[in-house]
């Protein structure tokens, strides 16, 4: 089973972004150490707890730090963006990190309102034009339009040696079915998605289109996990998450991902608890076993081709032990070489 990596650079407690962002690219170089596939960091913007609002940025910091593992963004907010801007940016990785980079491509605001305005122009209406601009982004990333289109004659330069590898993220349907149209790797959502996702990832396959002679749909599961020595820890551990994330949710931001003592103190409405247990039926939680039968289950269920794992903690030693431990359960790689 392939394992990969999505963080979402979460900020704790204790915590200054910077030290948020040092722990991202930490958790990066042991995924690679480890044997995970490939590394992807979020783009959020002005949203309480998570640090990195530039994906592109950060990737060439973790590029520069790293030498094996695949990067990228999961996802670039395409609306905010004009096609060739982002594909300038990722050919610019792909030329400095050749055969290393993702590209993976949302439509989400990925923040407020009001941060969402402050960023780009129309965005409703560039969700619309969303189609439109992943074919354009395809032909700037090909380096290559159809005679006569008004863009024949750019390039996105530099162009690199291996092509930045194109993925759609989402969690619906439509996302499924704007993929397989465009023959773009699908990844799923499970971690933030309540809709069937095995017949979301289904639909892709039945729909695919193959953009290259050859070429066959592919696909990540992401899944919330937090793996720990026993299911009891791993729970524990998972409580400062949930805490974090409901609280968010209802605009009482708390100051970044609380302690597990801190969460335990934190009063929930009825409401609250009932979405607590909602969320945390749909994350994998528990000891390597337990992980790796559920890790397992998805795999088959989806007939995915990879699963992604997202794993938010107060303490980093707990995120990196968790995916030590899936490690050497699933990957099987034998003994930590940290």
């Amino acid at each position: 089973m392939q394992l990969s990596i999505l963080d979402q650079a979460p900020i704790s407690a204790n915590q200054t972004p910077k030290e948020a962002l040092e722990v991202a690219l930490k958790l990066a170089q042991l995924g690679e150490t480890l044997g995970y596939t490939r590394y992807w960091i979020a783009e959020h913007h002005d949203l309480p707890g998570l640090a990195c609002s530039a994906p592109e940025v950060m990737l060439a910091y973790l590029g520069a730090n790293t030498n094996t593992i695949r990067i990228g963004s999961g996802a670039t907010l395409l609306p905010h963006y004009k096609p060739y801007k982002v594909a300038e940016q990722f050919h610019m990785l792909a030329t400095l990190f050749p055969d290393r980079i993702d590209l993976g491509i949302g439509r989400a605001p990925g923040g407020s309102a009001e941060a969402t305005n402050a960023l780009s122009d129309h965005f409703l209406q560039n969700v619309w034009d969303m189609p439109k601009d992943v074919q354009e982004l395809l032909c700037f990333l090909d380096d290559r339009f159809p005679e006569g289109h008004e863009f024949e004659q750019v390039s996105a330069t530099p162009l690199p040696p291996k092509p930045v590898q194109p993925w759609l993220l989402g969690t619906s349907t439509k996302s499924a079915e704007l993929a397989a149209e465009y023959g773009i790797n699908y990844t799923f959502g499970q971690f933030m998605s309540t809709k069937d996702g095995i017949e979301i990832v289904k639909r892709y396959r039945e729909t695919f289109k193959p953009r290259t002679e050859g070429q066959q749909p592919k696909t990540i599961v992401t899944v919330s996990v937090v793996c720990a020595e026993t299911t009891a820890k791993a729970e524990e551990i998972a409580l400062s998450s949930l805490i974090w994330s409901i609280k968010s949710d209802s605009g009482e931001g708390l100051n970044g991902v609380p302690s597990i003592e801190d969460a335990k103190q934190i009063h929930l409405s009825e409401k609250e608890k009932q979405t607590l247990e909602r969320r945390k039926a749909r994350m994998v939680i528990g000891d390597p076993a337990t992980v790796r039968q559920q890790l397992t289950d998805v795999f088959t269920q989806y007939q995915a081709d990879e699963v992604m794992i997202v794993t938010i903690t107060y303490d980093p030693k707990d995120k990196y032990e968790s995916y030590r431990l899936i490690a050497g359960d699933v990957l099987v790689l034998g003994s930590d070489p940290h």
